[in-house]
C-alpha cells in the first residue's frame, strides 16, 4: 500500500500540491486523474523519491523510497517512456537495472517477453518507435516484480493492441493483489480500467471514491422515452412524483426512475412506446463538469475566429 499523508511542494513560490492525502490499495486499479497543472506528476515524483516534498510525506509499505533497500521489488514506475540512455539496447538498459536492484538476469528476459521486446531486445533506444519506448518503460517497471505500480500516461504512443495489452495487465495486476496507480488524460480507457479514483484539482484532493459514485454524484442520470403520447405518459409521471424534462425531437427525459418503471406504466396505460433507454453520463463528462473550477488553463470561447 501506498500513504501519501499531507503532502506539500512548492517550487520556489509556486504552489505545486497542497496537503494532499490519499491512499493506493492493493488489489484494485486506481485512476488518477486532473486537469493540466493539478501536480498529478509532481505527487508521483514525490513517491518515487525524484522530488523531495516541501512538507508531508509518502510511505511505501509503511518506508520511504528512498529507504528501501531494492525500490524496483517494492514499486515499479513508468513516468518519461524517453528517459532511456538511448546509446543503450533494450536488454542492456534491462539488465543495467536488474544489476543495480540486484535482480537475476534471467528476469530481463522475462519482462522483455511480457513486454512484447523479445525481438528488438539488441535494438539501441533511440531507434525505438514511440510505443516500444512506452513498452520499454514499462518492461522497467516490473522487471522486480513489484507489489505496487505507478504508471503515469501507460497508453501514450500505443496502439490498439498495446493499449488492450496495458489495460489487460494492469487489472491482472490488481487481480494478484497489487496496487496500481495510473493516471492518464485518456477517459475511455480509465472508464475500462480503473474500479476508483483519486482526483485533485491545484494540488488538493477533489475526490476520492468509486468510478461508478463518481459518475452518478457529478452527472445527470435519465430514462430517454419516445412515444406518440409524450403529454399523457408526462403527466403520468409527474403523479407518481417523477421529474419530466423536455428532450430532443419531442422526447422526454424521466430523472429518478428506470426503464422498467416507464414500461410498466406505459403498459398499463396502454400507451405506445418507440424507446425506453437508460442515459448516464461517460467519465469524461462527469469529470469535466467537476473539475470545470479547477481547470488552471482553459481556452478562451471564440479565440481562434
Amino acid at each position: 500500500m501506498i500513504e501519501v499523508r499531507e503532502l506539500t511542494k512548492y517550487y520556489g513560490t509556486t504552489r505545486a500540491v497542497d496537503g494532499l492525502s490519499f491512499r493506493i490499495e492493493p488489489g484494485r486499479v486506481t485512476g488518477f486523474l486532473g486537469p493540466n497543472g493539478a501536480g498529478k506528476s509532481t505527487t508521483i515524483r514525490a513517491m518515487i523519491g525524484l522530488d523531495r516534498p516541501t512538507s508531508g510525506e509518502v510511505l511505501i509499505d509503511g518506508k520511504r523510497y528512498e529507504d528501501l533497500p531494492r525500490p524496483l521489488t517494492t514499486v515499479g514506475a513508468l513516468l518519461d517512456a524517453r528517459a532511456v540512455h538511448g546509446g543503450r539496447s533494450v536488454r542492456g538498459h534491462l539488465a543495467g537495472l536488474a544489476r543495480s536492484n540486484r535482480l537475476p538476469l534471467r528476469r530481463v528476459d522475462e519482462v522483455l517477453e511480457m513486454a512484447g521486446l523479445a525481438r528488438v531486445a539488441d535494438k539501441r533506444a533511440k531507434g525505438l518507435s514511440l510505443g516500444m519506448a512506452q513498452r520499454l518503460g514499462i518492461a522497467a517497471a516490473l522487471l522486480g516484480d513489484p507489489a505496487a505500480l505507478l504508471l503515469d500516461e501507460p497508453v501514450n504512443g500505443l496502439d490498439p493492441e498495446g493499449v488492450k495489452w496495458i489495460r489487460d495487465l494492469m487489472k491482472r495486476m490488481a487481480d494478484e493483489g497489487r496496487a496500481v496507480l495510473v493516471s492518464s488524460h485518456l477517459m475511455s480507457e480509465m472508464a475500462l480500467t480503473a474500479g476508483h479514483l483519486v482526483v485533485i484539482g491545484r494540488g488538493r484532493l477533489l475526490a476520492d471514491t468509486s468510478v461508478e459514485d463518481f459518475i452518478k454524484g457529478n452527472s445527470r442520470s435519465y430514462v430517454l422515452i419516445r412515444t406518440p403520447e409524450p403529454e399523457r405518459l408526462r403527466g403520468l409521471l409527474v403523479t407518481r412524483g417523477i421529474q419530466v424534462d423536455d428532450g430532443p425531437d419531442g422526447s422526454l427525459e424521466a430523472v429518478g426512475t428506470d426503464p422498467r418503471t416507464v414500461g410498466t406504466l406505459a403498459a398499463e396505460n396502454r400507451i405506445a412506446v418507440y424507446e425506453v433507454s437508460p442515459r448516464t453520463a461517460s467519465l469524461e463528462e462527469a469529470f469535466m463538469q467537476f473539475t470545470a473550477d479547477a481547470v488552471e488553463y482553459r481556452a478562451e470561447q471564440g479565440a481562434a475566429r
